[in-house]
């Protein structure tokens, strides 16, 4: 999931968030989110109102912000369980068709205008994206697809980005970001507003999925969506309520800047309906290098390796590992790219779809030893700090921060790329690449080495206004997506952004791992029926709260997996 974000999870949730890469240096890829939510949050808008109130644990936070000023963004506490609803002051729309100019230089420079960065081309030439900006292939960008192809590095990204017409009115937009990612999110659609005259009105909530399947029943959707994830869209297109992007999008264009596996991923019964705007690279283990090297730790290669570091440092009195479960109402979804990342590592990718695809059982053999060999590290006192209580209470955008304590509570944290955002706001002394650093899941079994797991935040189009197809055409393009990217936290699936848009060392890294990685699969709680994700979900929090109900779990999830696969 995103989550939280359910980037997406985040194939990409929540949550949600595949990666890309080229040559020796990483380029976008997917979330949980993933994308969750973040956890904490702050109103930055010039007049804002909130009202609320605490609710039960797993409620739903929603925010919404409509005609941000400069890109700031009324936002709401996020991963705590709280309500509240968070209105921004309105905006006078500013900007022009053109909002910046590009030149090219004698020798490749460009210069971009207000609300545009750009990247020079090799010959000198520039190519205008959207809002004025420009952005040239220099050493060619290369995406991972969801089945591990890759376009080779060095290979040209020549599409240009339409201009942002005059539309003015409004667009109205539901996603399920808030507080940092929120404002980012705005900073995101901010020139897009300033160039067409139009502006968004956004609603942000922690439980989207549930928020808008009842809005769509009862036809009332938002204009454009977030959507919770492939299984998702799926459905939504077999109800036909989303509108094929294939008569919004100029498709040649999009298949210069996404990959066949992009755009394949969004897609149902062969129509475009959704398309991917960020991405996330899963795979990953967190680390402190200076206490790495205090404690004359290396970093594993293997499963078996990783455990026996494990019971190395829980030898010392410490836990090696911090985990956070927590995220309102999509609380587990961190445990379930745990199971992905091990099944897909220890039973191979045929075995890895057949599960998502409800073909192959919970309680299989293979599926079981996947939860069992998780349980190794959540179902030992000794191995996670706070134990069960901990890991069942703490919100996943929180959860690293032991690592980071004097001393450290826990020393492994297993997340993907966008967590470097909520390490760097909790503490912000620290330094990606040198404070903390990302080593790939290591293989469990030898004949898939090279695994890796991917998600990505989604849009789909419910209603086909003039504004909604101006804001999806500007999303899409690279211009876009490298805000996003630059603010860190997130990859992009569009080729076509340059790998010196990435902020740090462990954004590059975490696209190298994606484009290098010769099994990749996209996060498999986000390509499940929404009524076998949520199962999913519940039985990650029971096997923590209690390993020895396992068998109970898995039948309960086969009956789920039974009744889910119908519709």
């Amino acid at each position: 999931m995103f989550e939280g974000t359910r980037f997406v999870d985040r194939p990409l949730g929540r949550r949600s968030v595949l990666g890309v890469g080229l040559g020796l240096v990483a380029v976008p890829l997917l979330q949980a989110c993933g994308g969750a939510a973040s956890p904490t949050a702050a109103a930055r808008s010039t007049t804002a109102a909130a009202t609320g109130g605490v609710g039960a644990s797993g409620s739903a936070a929603t925010t919404t912000a409509t005609t941000p000023v400069a890109g700031a963004a009324a936002t709401t506490t996020s991963g705590a369980p709280t309500s509240a609803t968070s209105v921004a002051a309105a905006g006078q729309p500013t900007g022009t068709a053109a909002v910046g100019t590009s030149a090219a230089g004698t020798t490749g420079t460009s210069t971009a205008g207000t609300a545009g960065t750009s990247t020079a081309g090799t010959t000198g030439t520039s190519t205008p994206g959207a809002a004025g900006t420009s952005a040239a292939a220099t050493t060619g960008t290369s995406t991972a697809g969801a089945t591990g192809t890759a376009t080779a590095a060095g290979s040209p990204v020549p599409a240009a980005a339409p201009q942002i017409q005059k539309v003015g009115g409004t667009v109205s937009v539901l996603a399920t970001w808030g507080g940092d990612e929120q404002q980012t999110f705005m900073s995101e659609v901010k020139p897009w507003e300033d160039a067409s005259g139009a502006k968004m009105q956004y609603e942000g909530t922690r439980d989207l999925n549930a928020v808008l399947t009842t809005r769509v029943s009862a036809g009332n959707p938002p204009d454009l969506a977030g959507l919770p994830g492939p299984g998702a869209m799926a459905q939504f297109a077999k109800q036909g309520k989303l509108i094929d992007l294939a008569n919004v999008l100029d498709m040649n264009t999009m298949k210069q800047w996404y990959s066949q596996d992009w755009l394949s991923l969004a897609q149902a019964d062969g129509k475009q309906v959704g398309i991917f705007i960020k991405s996330a690279y899963k795979s990953l283990i967190w680390f402190d290098p200076k206490t790495f090297q205090q404690g004359g730790y290396q970093q594993p290669k293997t499963w078996d390796e990783m455990m026996a570091l494990s019971q190395k440092i829980a030898a010392t009195g410490t836990t090696p590992w911090a985990i956070g479960l927590e995220s309102g109402a999509t609380s587990g979804w961190p445990g379930t790219d745990w199971l992905s990342d091990i099944l897909l590592r220890q039973a191979g990718g045929e075995t890895y779809d057949g599960w998502w695809q409800g073909k192959v059982k919970w309680t299989s053999d293979q599926v079981r030893k996947a939860w069992q060999t998780w349980g190794q590290i959540v179902g030992d006192p000794k191995m996670v700090y706070g134990g069960k209580q901990t890991m069942l209470s703490t919100n996943f955008g929180d959860a690293a921060n032991p690592l980071f304590q004097n001393p450290p509570k826990a020393y492994l944290h297993h997340q993907a790329n966008f967590m470097t955002s909520f390490i760097e706001k909790a503490n912000p002394s620290l330094k990606p690449g040198t404070d903390f650093d990302v080593f790939q899941f290591p293989d469990v079994d030898s004949k898939y080495a090279g695994a890796g797991q991917t998600a990505g935040d989604l849009f789909g189009m419910f209603k086909d206004t003039p504004q909604a197809r101006s804001l999806m055409n500007w999303l899409v393009t690279p211009d876009a997506q490298q805000i996003w990217v630059k603010a860190g936290g997130a990859l992009s699936p569009n080729k076509a952004v340059p790998a010196s848009a990435y902020p740090d060392p462990i954004a590059r890294k975490a696209a190298d791992f994606a484009n290098t990685g010769k099994l990749l699969r996209f996060s498999a709680g986000d390509l499940m029926p929404d009524a076998m994700t949520q199962g999913f979900y519940k039985g990650i929090l029971d096997f923590v709260n209690n390993p020895g109900n396992l068998d109970s779990i898995l039948a309960n999830l086969d009956k789920t997996q039974a009744d889910a696969y119908k519709t």
